[in-house]
């Protein structure tokens, strides 16, 4: 079954609501609430970290690692109001979140590892990245950076957050994210719209500061029919990196994760393996 922004949510806490909702397909190792690993692998060779998209959650990746090489660990980035973090405060600044994250990676950063982020999670595990560099932290060995512009070449962010509930769910129609019975589902968006806010607003209120590029490889991830972003500003990325940048296309709109799961996994695994053969 394919997640899609805010699915999972709503699958946990239709499971059972005389108890919290605690994630327990994702198997914790560390009890660390900001990362949720699927299958632990304490012999990986790389590790992944997965930054999921506004309105998304860390079940989005649970079942990648499937996909991917068995030597790989699978991270995913649990950001607060959502899944088993759902009565948590949202932070506000994409910047300060930025570097919570980074501080949070740290007991993880032990080998090699890489990022992947989608749209909002994109810019996110960039923003993660400069975080590390600045603290003299481990960096990555390869940003994967799907379904977003590159952040000094954005066009204006449209202003979702403080849209009537109607106009936004309108536009959540429009962007093929979720599914029709969610957001049919007034109960079901009462209790999430708080959070979709709060994320278009960290997309919203983002502000790029120039830094020197970064020195690690990219690879740059879109969808073909996506009108969310334009394919010139998502070439820019690679006046991001001092590193080799590439870029692959895949058919679909935002969500082509979604809709081409299947050629979309299969190439990236084979790009995990140019980068790290003996995984």
């Amino acid at each position: 079954m394919v997640e899609r922004p805010f699915e999972a949510d709503f699958r946990i806490r239709s499971v059972g609501r005389d108890r919290p909702p605690d994630e327990s397909d994702m198997n914790d190792k560390s009890l660390n609430k900001w990362i949720l690993f699927p299958r632990p692998n304490p012999a990986a060779a790389l590790r992944l970290f997965c930054f999921h998209y506004a309105g998304g959650n860390a079940q989005v990746f649970y079942n990648w690692f499937r996909h991917l090489p068995p030597s790989l660990e699978v991270g995913a980035i649990q950001l607060p109001g959502r899944g088993h973090r759902l009565g948590e405060p949202h932070i506000r600044g994409l910047l300060p979140l930025s570097r919570i994250v980074a501080q949070e990676l740290l007991p993880y950063l032990d080998k090699p590892f890489v990022f992947f982020g989608h749209s909002l999670g994109a810019l996110l595990c960039f923003e993660t990245a400069r975080s590390l560099r600045r603290e003299n932290w481990r960096r990555p060995d390869r940003l994967f950076l799907s379904a977003t512009e590159a952040p000094h070449r954005r066009s204006r962010e449209e202003s979702l957050s403080g849209l009537p509930k109607s106009e936004l769910v309108k536009k959540l129609h429009e962007f093929n994210g979720a599914p029709v019975e969610v957001l049919q589902n007034d109960e079901l968006l009462d209790l999430m719209l708080p959070t979709i806010r709060a994320d278009f607003e960290l997309c919203e209120t983002y502000e790029y500061h120039p830094e020197p590029p970064l020195e690690c490889p990219m690879r740059i991830y879109g969808g073909l029919e996506d009108h969310e972003v334009e394919a010139e500003r998502l070439a820019a990325w690679s006046e991001m990196t001092v590193g080799t940048c590439e870029i692959r296309m895949f058919p679909g709109d935002h969500f082509y994760i979604n809709s081409s799961r299947a050629i979309f996994l299969q190439t990236f695994a084979g790009d995990l393996f140019q980068l790290r053969p003996q995984i």
